[in-house]
């Protein structure tokens, strides 16, 4: 996930490192493995949740407005939670971000790992959290909440694990385990579709639409 401050870097991080450099070991080809392991995972899901098979194109586009609407307040989270950074520190002055060409490449990049990483901190470590806590006999609303601040801390680690990863900074930090909280209360509320929606929606908006106005 891009923070207020990355833009267009860092397109692999998160998730989506992790998932490559795992079939990576395997010698397996990334190009059609990982999307065809994401499709048995949500078909798998939707198997288990008996979800009907019926598909409206007005439910679509609902949830396409819904995902962009989210994106866009995400986007507004991020502006706000970066000027609180500046009135409460003093911070290094940000880098002139570049233009970037193959914006197509780019922007499947960013649905890409969102998608990703929706698939593995919101869709499978979420319910699983969910279902620790419940184990711990925490009622459910409190487990709801719980597994979503402790997938958020892990959600905003993963993109400082490894060796592509980012440099530990406060402010990408805080940030993404606030859009984890975020992306956990609108897939408890919502459903995984709108998350994925949204997260993907958001990454396009930071990295493609807005990084050039930086």
């Amino acid at each position: 996930m891009l923070s207020r401050q990355e833009g267009s870097s860092g397109l692999r991080n998160g998730a989506d490192y992790w998932l490559r450099s795992l079939l990576g070991l395997f010698g397996t080809s990334q190009i059609l493995v990982l999307p065809v392991l994401v499709i048995v995972i949500l078909l798998s899901w939707h198997l288990v949740r008996r979800y009907p098979w019926n598909i409206r194109l007005e439910t679509q586009v609902g949830m396409l407005a819904e995902s962009l609407l989210l994106a866009v307040a995400l986007v507004a989270v991020g502006q706000l939670h970066h000027l609180l950074f500046v009135n409460l520190q003093t911070m290094e002055s940000e880098q002139t971000l570049m233009m970037v060409d193959g914006r197509m490449t780019h922007a499947v990049s960013y649905i890409g790992a969102g998608v990703y990483e929706e698939v593995l901190f919101r869709l499978l470590l979420v319910p699983a959290a969910f279902g620790l806590f419940r184990m711990m006999e925490f009622p459910a609303r409190w487990a709801a909440v719980m597994a979503a601040i402790s997938t958020s801390f892990v959600f905003a680690l993963a993109h400082h694990i490894g060796p592509a990863a980012d440099a530990f900074n406060l402010f990408t930090f805080s940030f993404r385990s606030a859009a984890g909280v975020f992306f956990a209360t609108v897939f408890f509320l919502r459903g995984f579709g709108i998350t994925v929606g949204c997260h993907a929606a958001y990454d396009l908006l930071v990295g493609v639409f807005l990084a050039n106005q930086a």
